[in-house]
């Protein structure tokens, strides 16, 4: 409903000229209708904030008190009292009626038609309704012009808190604030978690719906957006009612962030299929190609080696962390997220990447070689995978040995199944701390036997009990390295040294010396 004139603004119309004979101080009073009748009681016919008219046929001193407390009752806006007619002026007891009960009084002078006044009321009307239809599409028009801007839908709240002069909270689909603008919009979200959690369940069964509710100090507005789903939510709160201008002007934002918010999605979409046709076209050594069709997009590869990092994150996570740098799908199914970043910036955009799952780092590469670059990547993410790491780096690979390679739980259950004879051989646990301690030392029997505190020919006992259990020929590399490396990944148990400790593994320049493996002995 559009915004009624007031009843001053009425009685301001010159060319009616009427005087105000009781109630001045409730001239402000909104008038939604003019209403002429000349009943006793005419309020069954009445809604409520109308200008009744009458020429009083039907009043006189008895009813006039009565007449305006039933009008009272029905909340008109006033009466206006035609002269000349019924009456040559307005009976006083009406007037004393309506001071008492603060009901303005109008007198319409004899030569006013009623028309007149209704004719008037309509214009005024007609006028504030397109007066309110005009500053709903200038607003809109700014938000609109808003919404162009390069920050999209926070500028389109930015907007809306100030043509409301209010606040405006944009929520992701999970209610956490993306943006907030307007006095008081730091503590509302707080306050929106049940509405929240009712229109999502309302939503999802199809009827999309707005909540709006009410406090003594504040009215709010809440509404979803999205096209084919929610996309997240609009929440707006005014220390007033909601007019209807402010009612179009929410409703506008609200299509704006869908449209922004869809078409965005779209968009980005597009733009990551692009980019992974033309990591494709740069790992099969196509590297002009690719970085024309890349060049077309308005980017460019950064200048010098590149980085390939491989992130297993969700998705839509790793891409929105990822930022400005290229990122693409892997170059086959089920590889991820690859991004190609200047080497100077690759650990900080690996630290970032991995708080969202485990990533992957290859050796700087040129364009000529990202093949190797990505592999490099790959390699590194499976290692993080295995090791449980949040980021990995091809160049650390080789420092943390041949274990790290080794998917853990085959491992486990390799080393437990090979050394369970052992395990099991009675209830002693020198077979185990013989054996590790034997191929600790490279199979040298003097210094083994030294170590263990035993003579030599017990530790050879102790070595042809093992191979039998076993089923190994310790004169065999590939048997040695097998029993190496099922010590050093297995756990410790009491029988075989402390949980986890495996064997010691030493490299040139640590205290000793640098010895070779048993399997390469």
């Amino acid at each position: 409903m559009a915004v009624a004139p007031t009843l001053r603004t009425v009685v301001r119309r010159s060319p009616l000229g009427l005087g105000v004979l009781a109630g001045g101080d409730a001239l402000d009073r909104p008038v939604r209708w003019v209403a002429v009748s000349e009943l006793e009681d005419p309020t069954p016919f009445l809604e409520g904030g109308e200008l009744v008219l009458t020429t009083g046929m039907r009043l006189d001193a008895g009813n006039a008190a009565s007449y305006v407390e039933r009008l009272v009752g029905r909340e008109v806006a006033g009466l206006g009292f035609g002269v000349g007619l019924g009456h040559e002026t307005i009976p006083g007891e009406l007037v004393e009626a309506a001071t008492r009960a603060g009901l303005p009084l109008l007198e319409v002078p004899r030569d006013i038609p009623f028309v007149a006044i209704g004719k008037a009321v309509s214009e005024l009307l007609a006028a504030e309704q397109y007066d309110e239809l005009s500053r709903a599409f200038a607003a809109q028009g700014r938000l609109t012009r808003a919404a162009l801007r390069p920050e999209g839908p926070r500028a389109v709240i930015d907007r809306l808190a100030r043509e409301l002069g209010g606040w405006a909270i944009l929520l992701d689909e999970a209610g956490a604030v993306r943006h907030a603008a307007g006095r008081g919009s730091a503590g509302a979200a707080d306050d929106l978690g049940p509405e929240l959690e009712r229109l999502r369940k309302i939503t999802n069964r199809g009827a999309p719906a707005s909540a709006a509710f009410s406090s003594p100090r504040e009215h709010v507005i809440v509404q979803p957006f999205g096209a084919r789903r929610v996309r997240g939510f609009l929440a707006v709160g005014l220390g007033r009612p909601f007019t209807p201008v402010a009612h179009t002007v929410v409703n506008a934002a609200g299509s704006l962030l869908t449209l922004a918010v869809e078409h965005g999605r779209e968009y980005l979409a597009a733009e990551r299929r692009v980019r992974s046709a033309v990591l494709r076209l740069l790992l099969a050594g196509q590297v002009d190609a690719g970085c024309e069709t890349l060049e077309r997009l308005g980017e460019r590869l950064p200048a010098g080696p590149l980085v390939a990092i491989a992130c297993a994150g969700e998705r839509e996570a790793v891409l929105e962390a990822a930022g400005d740098e290229f990122a693409a799908d892997g170059d086959t199914a089920g590889d991820g997220v690859v991004l190609l970043v200047p080497a100077s910036q690759a650990d900080a955009v690996a630290a970032a990447l991995g708080e969202h799952g485990p990533v992957g780092v290859g050796d700087p590469a040129g364009l000529d070689d990202l093949r190797t670059g990505l592999d490099q990547a790959y390699q590194a993410l499976a290692a993080a995978r295995r090791g449980a790491v949040p980021v990995m780096r091809f160049a650390d690979l080789a420092g943390r040995g041949l274990l790290c390679l080794l998917d853990s739980d085959a491992a486990a259950a390799f080393s437990s199944a090979l050394l369970a004879p052992l395990r099991k051989y009675g209830s002693r646990a020198d077979l185990l701390e013989s054996l590790r301690v034997y191929l600790d030392c490279n199979g040298h029997w003097d210094a083994a036997a030294q170590r263990l505190g035993v003579h030599r020919h017990t530790l050879r006992y102790r070595m042809r009990r093992v191979a039998e259990l076993v089923g190994r020929d310790l004169d065999d590399p590939a048997a040695r390295a097998e029993l190496w490396i099922a010590l050093a990944v297995a756990p410790g148990d009491g029988s075989a040294g402390e949980p986890g400790r495996g064997l010691r593994l030493r490299r040139g320049g640590e205290a000793g010396h640098a010895r070779e493996t048993p399997a390469t002995r």
